[in-house]
């Protein structure tokens, strides 16, 4: 396995001592970065059962165990060959136990299907569903030694792909093709999910379209996610290509300088809002505001985009910056007519911001 048992143990063990301080019996795991967490392995069709107390288990499909048991720290593998009999398992643990409080994340991540919850719901009536999503989050919002040294790997994977996309990008290219090559680069690297979002219009989130091309004279933002060991980290670039408009080199100068804001207030023990308000007035200033998202950062980690995400949840805003966090900044672009200004990095928070990317 990746990683040593010590690692994912420990985590396992502090989460034990979470579900039992909130009297919870136990937690269905079926985020699959969460999975991922306390398993030491990505896989698909996650689930893991972790009781408040002893040791938990993990359920495959028939025929995974022995290549799962390889992967991960965890020897209670248990396998299945439908679906009916993984709700059995799932139902027949809780009842076996006696939970009368059980913890699910009540995420949108891949794998953690919302069909789940309803039937989980059918099937144990009497049962208090726990959102723990903050529980685990707790864990996961900063990182150990080992986590920090993966996301300093995937850095690296990064600043390839972000050199080569500098050196192919030019007028008639498809959004599609420049994602394409880069991510021939990535993988090549290493990366075994990357994420590649390429825009040659106003797009703040943009999967590559192959109908959508880069122009003269125009600009092109890439955003580049590549992760090592199932750890990202995060970059994104505007190109510009010709002569876009005196707008867009303004646009860009003053992102230039809201990232350096970013950069030098973003210390442990500072509330995120209070930098997001110093890059607000920033923009106010230079008349930049009504094309200005709020949430100048999110963390990075087992996903490009986790908590903390002040660009979608408001309450993240008002967490202080704590020392071992992974964050991206500046992350929202500012969105132009002539497309979306960004220039993002992946720091690690010490006592100074070390840049990963």
């Amino acid at each position: 396995m990746r990683g040593n048992r010590e690692i994912f143990e420990r985590r396992l063990r502090k989460f034990q001592s979470l579900l039992r301080e909130n009297n919870i019996g136990g937690a269905v795991i079926r985020a699959l970065s969460t999975f991922t967490y306390f398993t030491g392995t990505r896989w698909l069709r996650p689930s893991l059962l972790i009781p408040a107390e002893g040791e938990p288990t993990a359920l495959v499909v028939e025929g995974e165990a022995e290549e799962f048991r390889r992967r991960s720290w965890i020897h209670d593998v248990v396998e299945y060959q439908e679906v009916e009999t993984l709700m059995a398992m799932v139902v027949g643990w809780i009842k076996s136990n006696g939970y009368k409080r059980v913890g699910l994340e009540f995420t949108v991540e891949r794998d953690a299907y919302l069909l789940f919850l309803k039937v989980f719901q059918r099937l144990n009536p009497t049962v208090e569903i726990v959102d723990i999503l903050d529980l685990t989050f707790q864990l996961r919002a900063t990182k150990d030694n080992w986590e920090k040294e993966n996301i300093r790997k995937a850095g690296e994977i990064v600043k390839k792909g972000m050199n080569l996309a500098s050196e192919i990008i030019s007028p008639g290219m498809s959004e599609l093709e420049i994602a394409s090559e880069i991510q021939h680069l990535l993988t090549g690297e290493g990366s075994e999910d990357p994420k590649i979002y390429v825009s040659t219009t106003p797009r703040v989130h943009a999967e590559p379209f192959r109908d959508a091309f880069v122009k003269k004279d125009s600009v092109v933002t890439v955003v580049i996610g590549a992760d090592y060991n199932n750890y990202y980290a995060n970059m994104a670039r505007t190109f510009v290509l010709g002569n876009p408009g005196s707008e867009v080199e303004r646009a860009l100068e003053v992102k230039r300088r809201a990232y350096d804001i970013a950069v030098e207030s973003t210390q442990p023990g500072v509330k995120f809002i209070n930098v997001e308000k110093k890059i607000a007035e920033l923009y106010r200033h230079e008349r930049l505001e009504p094309y200005y998202i709020k949430g100048y950062t999110h963390g990075v980690g087992l996903l490009i985009e986790e908590p903390p995400i002040t660009t979608i949840v408001v309450a993240h805003r008002f967490w202080e910056i704590q020392k071992d966090m992974v964050l991206a900044i500046i992350h929202p672009p500012l969105m132009l007519p002539q497309g979306a200004i960004k220039h993002e990095d992946t720091f690690i928070v010490g006592d100074d911001l070390e840049k990963v990317t």
